[in-house]
């Protein structure tokens, strides 16, 4: 599956691949066709993403440079024409050599957004990597580990990566399985060209959108009496609007897969009203995202483009859902990803139902939260958290814990165990 959502990214990226003895002709041809299917999510060119592959041993060499190619179908055939060189195994060398020589060659009028470097190694490194890896990262480039087989050293990997480990080292059994983390790899190269931005949850920063922040409601809004008496909310009124630029927010569009995460209050009359909690819309006014509550029919509803349309939207419309306005605070998760979303309301999995795959959104228009359906005023709420994570996995992270009910119920559980 192609990730179409971040195919225009501007990026310097490099992948620093292993052709030492202990890969072998065939998995070395194996790990070339990985590379071109991973490549194959983004556009080609100066204007995009420039690439670059680095094939290292005893001595690194490099197969192509950044600008090389200017369609992604030239650089395919190159990656395809690459010769395996076999030899000993200096990982630090060839990362020193991608940082000292490959990504300050760059043919750009403009520096990337993001310089990227994808280690592909099967075994430990012959010489160091500790400091090449650091003095790369204090260039500001995203180091990502992968490691494939058994004889990866998990400590050398994590050495090489940047932090947390859990999000830039990959590993798989071998390169016969290699190509089961093609998405993820996708996933993970599209987070740090959508979402360069960090959120500070727990004892982690996240990468994510912090919605509250970007549409200036922390600033517009009075504060308020949380869902906790440890939280603090915003309570919102009509004379207010919350109404920013889309590129100002997301400068590169939506990430493939997203979390989208709300607690809020919703008190009567407008419990009996329906409204867009969040929607991007395009210059034109034509709907790019939008996740919309119906206090009438008690539902939700998610819209989003359309590889086929234009748009699409999936209703939501469980019973369980009618707690989401029942006055009292509750937490909306929406887990987004290319195929299905998830809705789930208070850690409490509703449904999952199909999509179908997205295409970018414009930016050229504006995003907007709590508004009236197809109208320009403001809903009047009580907002705590309003965040967009990028990492699907964050859906399983982010619990439902700073509601009344769920932390009740987790307290009777604790007393029990």
């Amino acid at each position: 599956m192609i990730y179409y959502c971040c195919r225009t990214a501007v990026n310097d990226l490099v992948f620093i691949v292993d052709g030492s003895w202990s890969v072998g002709f065939l998995n070395f041809d194996t790990a070339k066709k990985w590379l071109i299917n991973v490549t194959n999510g983004f556009d080609v060119g100066t204007q995009f993403t420039d690439m670059a592959v680095v094939q290292y041993s005893d001595t690194p060499r490099l197969e192509i440079h950044l600008g090389q190619y200017k369609t992604r179908q030239e650089l395919i055939d190159a990656i395809g024409g690459i010769k395996y060189l076999g030899g000993n195994t200096q990982t630090g060398r060839a990362i020193k050599f991608a940082t000292d020589h490959v990504f300050p060659s760059s043919m750009r009028t403009s520096p990337a957004r993001n310089k990227i470097a994808v280690v592909l190694t099967d075994g430990k490194s012959q010489d160091d990597v500790v400091d090449a890896a650091v003095e790369a990262r204090s260039q500001n480039i995203i180091m990502f580990a992968v490691g494939v087989g058994s004889e990866i050293t998990k400590s050398e990997l994590v050495s090489i990566a940047n932090k947390p480990s859990s999000a830039y080292v990959l590993f798989t059994e071998d390169y016969t399985t290699i190509e089961k983390i093609k998405e993820k790899m996708q996933q993970k190269l599209c987070e740090e060209s959508v979402c360069p931005t960090r959120i500070p949850v727990a004892s982690r920063d996240e990468k994510g959108f912090e919605l509250m922040v970007g549409l200036k409601i922390t600033q517009k809004a009075k504060k308020t009496q949380g869902s906790l008496t440890s939280e603090m909310a915003f309570l919102l009124s009509p004379e207010m609007d919350f109404t920013e630029n889309t590129r100002d927010i997301f400068p590169e569009g939506l990430p493939p897969s997203y979390v989208f995460v709300a607690t809020l209050r919703i008190k009567s009359p407008v419990n009996k009203e329906t409204f867009d909690l969040w929607r991007i819309i395009s210059k034109d006014g034509v709907p790019q995202a939008a996740v919309t509550l119906n206090g009438v029919e008690k539902s939700i509803t998610f819209t989003t483009t359309s590889i086929t349309s234009e748009i699409q939207s999936v209703i939501f419309k469980e019973e369980r859902l009618k707690k989401l306005f029942d006055e009292e605070w509750h937490q909306l998760k929406l887990l987004v990803r290319d195929i299905d979303i998830t809705c789930f309301l208070d850690d409490v999995h509703i449904k999952q139902k199909p999509l179908e795959q997205p295409i970018p959104i414009y930016i050229n228009g504006k995003t907007q939260a709590f508004k009236h359906l197809k109208k320009e005023t403001t809903i009047p709420v009580k907002i705590q958290k309003l965040r967009l994570y990028c990492d699907p996995q964050q859906s399983e992270r982010e619990t439902a814990c700073e509601i009344y009910s769920v932390v009740r119920i987790f307290k009777m559980f604790s007393k029990l165990f």
